[in-house]
């Protein structure tokens, strides 16, 4: 998989490049990878140093448990790198591809030691970016002819924000902002303290750089044309009810682009989509996804001493 800096990634926020899909960033990667296998490890694995000759070396595969859409083998192999630099990691599928129940995803060979105090932290990564993307695949697949995109939010686990939006592109959704630096996007409580809208909107109007989107969050259809008249790049509706979404869409009559947002489910998104919305926002792809079952099986031993 190439990896490339996020510097040369198109930032999301910039007018007309909603959904720039960055690689994943090699440095985030690594601290990401570190600091997980610090707190697992700690001092060492006790189980595996007391019961593991030092000298032996083994070869496992990473099956999926069920259906879905793969995410985060290359977190994976970093894992077993960061332990075992020989070590042979070999996918067998590419991120982003459905596989079934039963699939092996990928092999990887070298110090036994190695794979068995990785293996947990390997598979947690996994699991949960394999989760993300199918999540977001399901979304992806309930919008399909409608020409609305699926969006993810800052709704991530600390920490792992670039693993977890990574995981929504190779599902095929689209990332909003990466974080607080990227996108200007006023929102409710801004408003009241910039004492308006119109208010707000200026203000951001003035002091950010000219590429920046303004985008505004309503929650009525007053406020929809409060913050069109203001000079709004972008649309978000929030909590709105499907019919006052397909208001709020005639109102803006293409002007601008669309995003709803707020308690956003499968069963429902194609139904929102089809008001004419652009986009859909859904915090559940990133704050609560079920994690895809994986799990590893050691499946040759190779004795190379006890030394």
């Amino acid at each position: 998989m190439k990896m490339e800096s996020s510097e040369r990634a198109a930032v999301s926020g910039r007018r007309g490049r909603l959904g720039s899909e960055p690689p994943l960033d090699p440095v985030a990667l690594r601290d990401i990878v570190a600091s997980a296998i610090r707190e697992d490890l700690g001092p060492g694995d006790v189980t595996t140093e007391l019961t593991v000759p030092p000298g032996r070396r083994a070869r496992g595969r990473i099956v999926a448990g069920e259906a879905g859409t793969v995410a985060g083998l290359a977190v994976a192999a970093a894992v077993f790198a960061h332990l075992d630099p020989g070590c042979a990691f070999n996918p067998l599928v590419d991120d982003g591809t459905r596989v079934a129940a039963g699939q092996t995803v990928a092999e990887v060979v070298g110090s036994a030691r190695a794979i068995l105090s990785g293996e947990r932290t390997a598979l947690n990564f996994l699991q949960r970016l394999s989760g993300i993307a199918t999540l977001t695949a399901r979304f992806v697949d309930q919008l399909a002819g409608t020409g609305c995109r699926v969006l993810d939010t800052r709704k991530t686990v600390p920490g792992l924000r670039a693993l977890d939006k990574y995981a929504v592109r190779v599902g095929g959704g689209l990332n909003h902002r990466q974080g607080l630096f990227d996108g200007v996007l006023i929102k409710d409580n801004h408003i009241l303290a910039a004492g308006g809208i119109r208010a707000a909107v200026e203000r951001a109007r003035r002091m950010a750089p000219p590429l920046l989107r303004v985008e505004v969050e309503v929650g009525t259809l007053d406020e929809v044309r409060e913050a069109l008249d203001a000079g709004a790049d972008m649309l978000l509706l929030d909590n709105m009810s499907v019919s006052t979404i397909r208001e709020a869409v005639r109102i803006v009559a293409r002007r601008v682009p669309v995003e709803a947002s707020g308690g956003i489910r499968l069963e429902t998104a194609r139904v929102v989509a089809e008001t004419g919305v652009d986009y859909l926002s859904v915090g559940a792809l990133t704050h609560s996804p079920p994690a895809l079952d994986m799990h590893l099986d050691l499946e040759l031993w190779e004795d190379g001493g006890d030394s």
